[in-house]
């Protein structure tokens, strides 16, 4: 997957084609540039099981846990620190409730290894209680503290092999647990592929069934479109969620995930226009 730099090019020129994605990925564009070469530099270190992998997998068991997942404080918050200013400089929270975010980061009322925790769990109680204590947005905390999390754990989901994830069936990720973000229907049997919302892994999932809540009820599952796009919005009518799909009938267009999500922004808009959620 591509670092930091090829992302940043990436958003610039999706910017430059699609003048009116430019505010909204801005933020995307100036954090690629502040952390580029610095990826190592988290704070993060991420342990993959050396034996039983198999096993774990074969049991719907992710193969990192929290646990596997050392904090280096002093490095994080650092890392975390220029993800705030690049948030302080681009975003449009005016930087207060940021700037309180720093302090309680530097004398410890934030807990970073129990918000790195509830970032990969989906565990939001340790999120939405320091967001109340700061005064900031639970989604603002989230998203300072998901970078560092998703940059270590994409550089580790490199380590594995794809094809240890054959015969995985679930819909969350079989290297961090997290929630898929998004889908591709790959060749003309439109083989279901999902990608991890976290470190970016892919895996199939070829259940006709709602990737988030496994409702398979087809009168429950519909999808809308929009122009001559490549992708689609599933939506299960059972949760109100939903998920970007890109259809590649000739065989995957091998667009990384991360970026093909950034790519289909405007779709979220419509989504959310819609009363639809984002899978979680």
């Amino acid at each position: 997957m591509p670092r930091a730099a090829a992302k940043k090019a990436f958003v610039d020129t999706l910017c430059r084609e699609n003048p009116e994605y430019a505010e909204v990925l801005a933020l995307f564009s100036e954090l690629y540039a502040a952390i580029e070469g610095r990826e190592g530099e988290t704070g993060l270190t991420v342990t993959l099981p050396e034996s039983q992998v198999t096993e774990r997998l074969s049991g719907g068991v992710p193969l990192v846990s929290f646990d596997a997942i050392a904090v280096d404080r002093e490095k994080a918050m650092a890392f975390i620190g220029t993800v705030i200013d690049v948030m302080q400089r681009v975003g449009n929270d005016g930087g207060e409730s940021l700037e309180r975010l720093r302090e309680a980061l530097a004398d410890g009322k934030a807990d970073i290894p129990a918000l790195l925790r509830g970032c990969l769990a989906r565990e939001r109680r340790a999120i939405l209680e320091t967001a109340l204590a700061v005064r900031i947005d639970p989604g603002l905390l989230e998203f300072a503290l998901h970078t560092p999390l998703r940059t270590a754990l994409e550089q580790a989901a490199e380590g594995v092999d794809p094809a240890r994830f054959a015969g995985w069936d679930r819909h969350v990720c079989p290297v961090c647990g997290s929630p898929a973000a998004m889908a591709e229907l790959v060749g003309e049997e439109g083989e279901r592929h999902l990608s991890c919302s976290t470190c970016f892994s892919r895996w199939t999932f070829n259940q006709p069934a709602c990737p988030f809540c496994g409702n398979d009820d087809p009168e429950k599952l519909t999808y809308f479109t929009t122009g001559d796009s490549p992708h689609r919005v599933d939506v299960c009518l059972a949760c109100t969620q939903y998920i970007k799909t890109r259809m590649s009938p000739s065989g995957s267009a091998e667009v990384p995930p991360e970026l093909d999500d950034l790519a289909t922004v405007l779709l979220d808009l419509l989504a959310a226009q819609e009363g639809y959620r984002r899978g979680r």
